[in-house]
């Protein structure tokens, strides 16, 4: 499908955010929307699942620099089945249906929300995390303009689209403090030693928080994100009135409004106490399930109660902006970990699930 719009390369102010996905290489329409390019797609093909290695027979070779002449080109049955690696051949058509989905798109946020709608997504879920890292870092530029993008900002934004290990430490009898570390990350290094005291701490739940201070991300070292945003080894501080969740209340309103063109405010907040409750949101499976629960007045048990890590309320900052017969009326929002302390957010509930008012 032809782009009906003109659009613009993204300007190279913000080059060091995530530089790997390629987002850079995709065009800006004047609404601020990502057009697809050739040299993303081109971009695609060198990820690991794609990319060429020392086994690849010379059908995949063949096939491989063909795309890369032409990332558009659609290859037949036969130059799919020619290739013999049956794992190789299987990424590749994975990557064409994802790739078909970008091309039938007038915009990349167009095809990222259709992904939702319908029967389910049909994609491999690591193009749906890209999808949504590149649209945040295309956010991050928008909210930025001329600056520098706020390096706590960029980490918070991480945990849409990156699977977050919670350590939760107790300090005395009033307090605790919650620790979000890169899931993978953690998995793949703690052992080793090679992430060093945070991954004991958030593997075992039992190092001091003061080992770990180096590597805990705040506005006072936040300029080491860009020595480190791609290595996913920095940890963010998730307590109330901490940067760490003050950031991430502040790309949850960017992502609503780059999509829904709606101003909202988002805040921390301790508990729900509201007789009038009309709309929630849970932005993980977990806390949708604890939401739904206390809406509907059933009880929840103590093990769920303590896997939920945060609770916020969301005000439109335009009421008519909402449903009509719930104008004026805050969303409440929740965060929750697994059994297995791990957070899974799901930026799409936020798109799909506000009660925005219709619009002509």
């Amino acid at each position: 499908m032809s782009n009906h719009f003109n659009s613009a390369s993204i300007p190279e102010t913000h080059f060091q955010l995530w530089p790997s996905t390629g987002w850079r290489l995709l065009r800006r329409t004047p609404s601020g929307q990502l057009t697809l390019t050739d040299d993303f797609l081109r971009n695609m093909l060198n990820r690991p699942e794609l990319t060429l290695v020392a086994e690849s027979c010379q059908a995949e070779v063949d096939l491989h620099d063909r795309l890369q002449a032409n990332p558009r080109f659609e290859p037949s049955s036969s130059d799919l089945s020619a290739i013999q690696d049956e794992d190789a051949r299987a990424n590749i058509a994975i990557w064409l249906r994802f790739r078909a989905r970008l091309m039938a798109s007038d915009t990349v946020e167009a095809a990222y929300m259709q992904l939702f709608q319908g029967s389910g997504v049909d994609v491999a879920p690591t193009f749906v995390q890209l999808l949504t890292q590149v649209l945040l870092a295309n956010v991050l530029s928008l909210g930025a303009g001329d600056a520098e993008i706020n390096p706590v900002h960029a980490r918070a934004a991480e945990m849409l689209f990156r699977t977050q290990k919670i350590s939760i430490q107790k300090e005395d009898s009033e307090g605790h403090t919650v620790m979000a570390a890169d899931d993978e990350t953690v998995e793949r290094q703690a052992l080793s030693g090679g992430f060093g005291s945070i991954g004991e701490l958030l593997r075992q739940g039992g190092a001091a928080l003061r080992s770990v201070d180096l590597d805990v991300l705040s506005d006072a070292n936040a300029s080491i994100y860009w020595e480190r945003g791609e290595r996913h080894d920095l940890v963010l501080n998730l307590n109330h009135g901490q940067a760490g969740l003050t950031a991430l209340c502040r790309v949850l309103e960017a992502w609503i409004a780059h999509f829904h063109a709606t101003r909202v405010g988002i805040t921390v907040s301790r508990e729900i106490d509201d007789e009038r409750w009309v709309w929630h949101v849970g932005l993980d499976a977990q806390s949708s399930t604890v939401l739904n629960a206390l809406y509907r007045g059933d009880e929840v048990d103590a093990e769920m109660s303590q896997r939920m890590l945060s609770l916020f309320t969301l005000n439109f900052v335009e009421p008519a902006d909402m449903r009509a017969d719930i104008a004026g009326r805050p969303v409440y929002l929740a965060m929750a970990m697994d059994g297995e302390q791990r957070l899974k957010l799901k930026p799409q509930n936020l798109l799909l699930n506000l009660p925005l008012a219709l619009r002509s």
